[in-house]
């Protein structure tokens, strides 16, 4: 599944990998992208699989006419070696049908490649929140039982509202509360093999709506910073985020003049 790009494989063991679910508001994908940009993460290798819509385009990172060029692909993977950080950049749809597929072979390369911990951004519809979740934050997180033997009491500092379970139908007291994140893809399955197989995986996660969602992404990214201070605490602003060039292209070209 993992292809490098450089003739040694680089080594993962001991790295945190963030990834991105492809969630309302694609707010996961833009997060990785300021992450990626802003620490200037070396491309290591890419993701060869039929469980992604296929696609490639120039490098949504360059900085120079030089790298601008350069040809990027639908799953592409980061590192930043002195933080020991990797990140898995997503770019296109997981194949509807072959989404179990998609998870089954990310649980199996992230257990190959000895991650210490995996982080996964995402995102769920805001519309559909229950009354509880209503109220304080819109920031939601999900920890394994292996993550919250590590990382539990962190968080627990940091004041982070995790994941409410609901019912499935609201005012249905007697029946048994349960994990639902809607418009969030694979989260929920990802979070679930995550538990079943003793990873050690975080959710973080914002309620919004379809947009314009660079905001949620700053918001989300911002969040993430305060558990794995990525950037220094006082560089958290959306004006220390490094906007990556392509986002100029989020919303395609201005309507034409002649319209008017």
């Amino acid at each position: 599944m993992f292809i490098p790009v450089e003739a040694t494989p680089p080594s993962f063991k001991g790295f945190t990998l963030i990834l991105p679910a492809i969630a309302v508001g694609n707010v996961g994908q833009l997060a990785v992208d300021l992450i990626v940009s802003t620490l200037s993460m070396k491309r290591v290798g890419y993701m060869h699989t039929d469980c992604l819509v296929p696609m490639a385009g120039p490098n949504p990172y360059a900085t120079s006419a030089e790298d601008a060029g350069e040809l990027h692909t639908t799953a592409e993977v980061y590192t930043d070696a002195e933080k020991k950080l990797a990140a898995l950049q997503i770019r296109s749809p997981i194949i509807q049908s072959r989404s179990r597929k998609f998870r089954k072979l990310l649980v199996s390369w992230i257990k190959a490649s000895e991650f210490s911990r995996t982080v996964v951004l995402s995102s769920s519809h805001a519309y559909q929140r229950d009354d509880q979740q209503l109220k304080g934050t819109l920031l939601r997180y999900l920890v394994t039982p292996a993550m919250q033997k590590v990382s539990g009491p962190a968080l627990t500092e940091l004041g982070w509202m995790e994941m409410e379970k609901l019912t499935p139908f609201p005012g249905m007291v007697e029946a048994e509360p349960r994990l639902s994140v809607p418009g969030g893809g694979i989260t929920k399955g990802l979070f679930t093999d995550g538990c079943q197989e003793e990873l050690c995986l975080a959710v973080v996660l914002v309620f919004c709506s379809e947009g314009d969602n660079v905001p949620d992404a700053f918001t989300l990214v911002n969040h993430l910073n305060d558990w794995l201070l990525l950037v220094d605490s006082d560089k958290r602003g959306p004006q220390k985020w490094k906007v990556p060039g392509s986002w100029k292209l989020l919303f395609g070209n201005s309507h034409p003049p002649s319209i008017f």
